[in-house]
């Protein structure tokens, strides 16, 4: 009787970092593009885009991860992310998916856990939030502090898969 053949490699895990910012190659660019290096030397295979207010993100359902960040400016997560989230089909999108979840703020991290963190997720529908990260402006470029988040993210991931 013939044995079944069954893998014994993983799928990658295909994930996506989506994010505001209100300027191109600066510090927020840079985190974004060090988390996605670090998640595709995991073994993910790793896209990323920025966010429109009232975009379609259909495209969401075909990733196993959602990375979701922006800076805050005046108090504020960045608006195009934060307006996804509450004017298209993101939230939708998310309902379910297994999210990680980060802001740049210059604010105390218990402040930004307190104040911003939950603007994040007041737009979010039942989502697995598998870290949250509050990076401060000089933690954007500190690749321990970036590795540290990955690694909280992929550690999370491999529980819940």
């Amino acid at each position: 009787m013939p044995k079944p053949m069954t893998s014994t490699t993983k799928k990658p895990m295909k994930a996506i970092i989506l994010y505001d910012s209100q300027s191109v190659g600066g510090s927020t660019d840079r985190l974004i593009d060090s988390i996605g290096k670090k998640l595709a030397e995991s073994g993910a295979y790793v896209e990323k885009a920025r966010c429109k207010t009232n975009g379609d993100f259909s495209f969401v359902e075909e990733f196993d991860l959602v990375v979701l960040g922006a800076p805050i400016y005046y108090l504020l997560v960045a608006s195009k992310l934060s307006g996804a989230l509450g004017q298209s089909s993101l939230r939708t999108a998310l309902k379910g998916k297994k999210v990680a979840l980060f802001v740049i703020c210059g604010s105390p991290e218990p402040m930004a856990q307190f104040l911003y963190l939950p603007q994040l997720k007041m737009n979010l529908d039942n989502p697995v939030i598998l870290a949250e990260k509050v990076f401060a402006p000089d933690q954007t470029g500190d690749q321990q502090v970036i590795a540290e988040f990955v690694n909280s993210i992929t550690e999370a991931y491999g529980k819940t898969h």
